[in-house]
């Protein structure tokens, strides 16, 4: 059962899973908010500030024409008032309500911004929808354009919304000063759009010549330098409070602590980048988008020092690479990586228009910066973003050994990718639960797989959908029967404590992984999540005959109640007649065809778009779903044989 935050129970079980140091450090933090309610400074007065952290010259020429075409005509719809967030279409741009929730109606409260229970769909509306105007990325956006084009009425929205921003966010008032992620990344927002203004004869008097924008910059990091994500919240949180003050310190370097916090945010990042990155490259949290969210945060950093001249540990580069070396190894024919844990939609910096694809845009910067390896899958698309930061950051080459060919098996993050002809692609997962106590974006989805076929999803991880509010649908999409994996006796294999919280993480281990074996590949790995029985999973990718065979096995279940879940992709139609299902979809205009052989101990059901209880759906982003293909198989382990899936591709 999932708790909902804010509760007794839910602070009782937050605070188990807390260390000693960080109890501390969180008790400092109560007694800081306490004291800083009645204790808010004007900040340091500062004068003859300049701006120096600017684009190189000719770098816009470098903008490839078809990006520049695509971010125009985003930036001209924002100028409409028209913009998307997480499948909420809202027309209010020209002049935004900060505080306003599109897709609930509800306005957040207004008051001591650490009194604000942002968590309270009830009291607040949902908070992602209220939080991702204030980024202020669409404003980046409208500043590239006006970089690309020279047309002042970009500019000059831009500062309009500035303006209008401080002016309504007081420091400390309000629910844009209750996450020190959201203060991150608007900080690195503002740093962007200054840049990218540097041309507009407004720029400085927005900015550095702006009393209101100088006491929102020190106030920002006077609060990040405060209250930073500690112990089992240090996931991409403290990633992007560490970049978004760092870029800041760097760009903005004016304030008589600038030096400080500049030094305090590096060390942060150098810490934690490493911390939260396994050795392989992959992120610890085994989110894939949060993998992408830390890698363009720490890539905007690293902009940021190379920039102002401040060195960087050859640590921090090192991550960079690796981490875009993974990302390179784990994609799929089309470029797309792994679905797997919680995915919310969030970017570090935004300078693009829709259509770019955000993969291929990572990989097309780590090209630039550290260069591409042979076995690379090529990029053919473009972005804006690549040639701006290639121009800041130092091209380096760190002094550690790069793989030679494609990785299959990541062993400290228990990923293994099969691959087979046509673009047949498959995900297994025998890695940790989570990251760190918490797993505060992990899903119960150990031993599941992914399966795709030249880009196309057939067998599906469901994806996120939401966080807040809506407690049934997070359920359902952290569940261990949301993932093409098995489940015992109703249960989930690892135990929620709440929306952001679990606590009891099934332990897997894998104890095979031949990606590479000839003709067959093989993986083979175990959990102990519904102890003492054990789940074991095999599967065999036969190259030459396109199939794909799964073994699960209950070992001391006997008689366990079983549910085995295959989640199709939202483009399969099933025709399921008995323990056979005839899949079926179109790519490029071309007919595409499976047979899925299920196992015949179980009985076998088909389910869509079910709501009570939730069963049969896919989250292409958050806040989107639509319905999809479930199939389902109930019975019970009989503690002899396993049960054999069978998944071949017709030509």
């Amino acid at each position: 059962m999932t708790a909902r935050s804010g509760s007794a129970g839910w602070y009782l079980r937050r605070l188990s899973r807390m260390g000693p140091r960080e109890v501390g450090g969180r008790v400092g933090d109560a007694v800081r908010r306490r004291r800083w309610r009645s204790a808010r400074p004007a900040g340091p007065s500062v004068s003859g500030a300049r701006f120096t952290a600017v684009l190189p010259a000719g770098t816009v020429a470098e903008v490839p024409p078809d990006a520049a075409k695509r971010l125009v005509a985003e930036a001209d719809r924002l100028m409409t008032g028209h913009v998307e967030y997480f499948g909420v279409g809202r027309d209010d741009l020209a002049d935004p309500d900060w505080w306003y929730d599109p897709r609930t109606g509800r306005r957040a409260p207004w008051g001591y911004a650490f009194d604000v229970p942002y968590r309270d769909e009830d009291a607040v509306g949902d908070i992602k929808q209220i939080w991702e105007l204030s980024r202020h990325q669409y404003l980046t956006v409208l500043a590239a354009a006006y970089a690309l084009t020279g047309d002042e009425r970009y500019a000059e929205r831009v500062a309009e919304h500035l303006r209008a921003w401080w002016a309504a966010n007081a420091p400390l008032r309000g629910v844009h000063w209750t996450s020190g992620i959201e203060l991150g990344i608007r900080l690195l927002s503002w740093v962007w759009i200054r840049r990218l203004l540097d041309g507009w004869p407004g720029a400085a008097g927005l900015f550095e010549e702006n009393p209101k924008a100088l006491h929102q910059i020190w106030h920002h990091q006077r609060w990040l330098a405060a209250f930073p994500s500690r112990g089992s919240s240090a996931n991409n949180h403290v990633i992007a409070e560490a970049a978004g003050q760092f870029a800041a310190a760097c760009a903005f370097g004016w304030f008589p602590d600038s030096a400080r916090w500049r030094a305090e945010a590096l060390r942060s990042l150098e810490r934690h980048l490493r911390g939260n990155t396994f050795g392989s490259g992959l992120n610890r949290e085994l989110a894939t988008e949060y993998h992408g969210l830390v890698l363009e945060l720490g890539l905007a950093a690293v902009a940021e020092a190379d920039t102002a001249g401040v060195p960087v540990p050859a640590s921090v580069r090192v991550v960079l690479l690796r981490m875009t070396d993974a990302l390179a190894a784990v994609v799929d024919d089309r470029l797309r990586p792994p679905r797997q844990g919680d995915a919310d939609d969030g970017h570090g910096l935004v300078v693009d228009g829709a259509g770019t694809d955000r993969w291929a845009s990572l990989l097309a910067t780590g090209d630039a910066v550290f260069g591409r390896l042979a076995w690379w899958p090529e990029v053919t698309g473009t972005d804006v973003r690549t040639p701006l930061l290639a121009a800041l950051i130092r091209p380096t080459t760190p002094s550690v050994t790069r793989p030679s060919r494609r990785p299959g098996h990541f062993a400290d993050a228990g990923m293994t990718i099969l691959r087979g002809p046509d673009g047949i692609w498959c995900r297994c997962d025998g890695g940790p639960h989570g990251f760190l106590s918490i797993a505060a974006h992990a899903h119960a989805d150990a031993l599941s797989l992914e399966v795709r076929h030249d880009g196309v999803d057939v067998l599906a991880d469901p994806g996120t959908y939401c966080y807040h509010g809506q407690p049934e649908w997070r359920r359902y999409f952290r569940s261990t029967l949301g993932h093409s994996t098995l489940q015992l006796d109703d249960g989930d294999q690892s135990v929620s404590g709440g929306p952001f919280l679990w606590t009891r993480h099934a332990r897997s281990r894998v104890l095979v992984a031949d990606p590479a074996g000839p003709g067959v590949s093989r993986w083979c790995a175990e959990h102990d999540g519904y102890r003492p029985a054990v789940h074991r999973r095999r599967v065999e990718l036969a190259a030459e005959r396109r199939e794909l065979t799964v073994v699960d096995e209950v070992r001391g279940g006997s008689g366990r109640a079983v549910r085995l879940a295959f989640h199709l992709g939202p483009a399969i139609t099933a025709d399921l007649v008995g323990d056979r299902a005839v899949l079926t979809w179109t790519r490029d205009g071309e007919d595409r065809s499976a047979v899925l052989d299920l196992p015949g101990q179980l009985r076998w059901r088909a389910h869509r778009g079910e709501t009570d209880p939730p069963l049969g759906w896919y989250s292409p982003g958050f806040g989107r779903k639509e319905p999809a293909t479930t199939l389902v198989g109930t019975g019970s382990a009989d503690g002899t044989r396993g049960f054999v899936t069978v998944l071949g591709f017709r030509g």
